[in-house]
């Protein structure tokens, strides 16, 4: 059956994520993926400067399209500036 893997690789949520998880990720994961402290990641959700969570009861969580657009934000930022 080779439909299911045909309808996964032409999926667009699979091209928006970009090889991030299929999951809503966690601090933990968003610290791992950044290399920086946990706390680092409150800070930022804090702030408003990192990219944007949600929570799920007393769970915060992060759309991986919202931080892959979040990390493409940053990229343009930087281009622009440089």
């Amino acid at each position: 059956m080779t439909t299911p893997r045909l309808l996964k690789d032409t999926d667009p949520r699979a091209i928006l994520r970009g090889g991030l998880p299929d999951r809503y990720l966690n601090p933990d994961d968003i610290a791992e993926i950044f290399d920086v402290p946990k706390e680092t990641v409150y800070q930022w959700r804090k702030k408003r400067i990192g990219p944007p969570g949600f929570r799920i009861g007393r769970y915060v969580r992060y759309d991986p399209a919202d931080v892959r657009a979040y990390v493409r934000s940053r990229k343009d930022a930087d281009m622009n500036t440089a």
